[in-house]
């Protein structure tokens, strides 16, 4: 019997027959001896499944019975599955053989660290680091979500410039290592995000809960990336916009919340314009549909029960607004920021 702690990678599916046929086999090849390779299933109608259980029969599979989303999905899988770490993967991620042990044994080595990623970079430009995650995630004070290695659309090539591993503000969902325990006692995903924003809401939650978000520069992973929804999706524009407000809802302090998001209103109301500008109707409309959503819904008896949480985080938030500096300072790469300028 291993006396290293049980690791279960979990990989949500819908539809991804052709990211599971090119990309499962590296993540079989994971150099862990007591790991579990778990595939849940969005209730797929291309065939995954039938695939999954002829090709690869020492998978585990959990099947939902219809889509329940990121969110959803996870939730209803992760119920099902006992380990003392959890992967949450997605499916068109290339892993390196050693890629567990690194986070693995730094999350062992302190009780407080509740979730990492590794460095996730392009697999279609290897040199270079992936917009979902990068070298750790950051927000700032405004509620903008950016990474070491990509602000924006801006992505940098890793030149080791962050090969130092540290604490940041939440691990992208699309990588993430959680204590099974943590993963518990957060409550899992916040349902009502479906998509998109959903791991920022967790890490942060547990921030709350005064645990640690780490990222491991010694892990290395490479993610196609854009494998659910285009970039130009109206529906993620939704999303990005509809979450964000959200996020800024359930982890800040009243009164914060009131003040950020005033201001946050006014910026998404610059977003449209910019939309317009540039044809995107779609999006723009996007953008006011997110709105009014999250102001029908404001009043709401919340949905979601979660451990109270101690106090309201802000360590590793950017404290400057993350748009001006990038936009008018022209300042494209996360090493152009002050340390001085993140809450400590």
């Amino acid at each position: 019997m291993s006396n290293l702690p049980k690791v279960a990678v979990v990989i949500l599916n819908w539809n991804g027959l052709k990211h599971l046929s090119q990309f499962l086999p590296s993540v079989l090849a994971s150099e862990w001896d007591n790991l579990d390779i778990v595939v849940g299933d969005n209730a797929s109608s291309d065939g995954s499944v039938s695939f999954l259980q002829h090709t690869f029969p020492t998978v585990s599979i959990i099947q939902n019975d219809q889509n329940y989303g990121f969110t959803g999905g996870y939730n209803r899988v992760l119920e099902q599955v006992e380990a003392d770490y959890l992967i949450l993967l997605n499916s068109d991620i290339e892993v390196t053989p050693n890629w567990i042990k690194p986070v693995i044994d730094m999350m062992e080595a302190d009780e407080l660290i509740a979730a990492a990623a590794p460095k996730i970079k392009s697999y279609h430009q290897q040199t270079h680091f992936e917009h979902a995650g990068a070298a750790g995630g950051f927000i700032d004070s405004y509620g903008y979500p950016f990474c070491r290695g990509r602000i924006f659309y801006e992505v940098e090539e890793d030149k080791g410039q962050y090969d130092t591993s540290g604490e940041v503000f939440w691990a992208s969902g699309a990588a993430m290592f959680i204590k099974k325990k943590c993963w518990d006692l957060a409550g899992g995903f916040d349902e009502r995000f479906f998509a998109h924003m959903e791991e920022i809401d967790l890490c942060w939650r547990l921030k709350n809960l005064d645990y640690k978000i780490m990222y491991c520069a010694e892990s290395e992973v490479f993610h196609v990336g854009g494998g659910t929804l285009d970039k130009e999706n109206p529906f993620k524009t939704y999303l990005n916009f509809r979450n964000n407000l959200l996020l800024l809802k359930k982890n800040l302090s009243f009164g914060r919340a009131f003040y950020t998001i005033s201001l946050r209103i006014w910026l998404d109301f610059l977003a449209v314009i910019r939309f317009m500008n540039e044809g995107k109707r779609k999006d723009a409309w996007a953008v006011s549909r997110a709105h009014q959503n999250f102001f029908r819904t404001l009043f709401n008896r919340p949905a979601f029960k979660v451990t109270k949480a101690h106090h309201t985080t802000l360590k590793c938030m950017y404290k400057r607004n993350i748009v001006w500096d990038f936009f008018i300072k022209k300042k494209k790469a996360f090493s152009d920021l002050s340390s001085e300028d993140f809450f400590r």
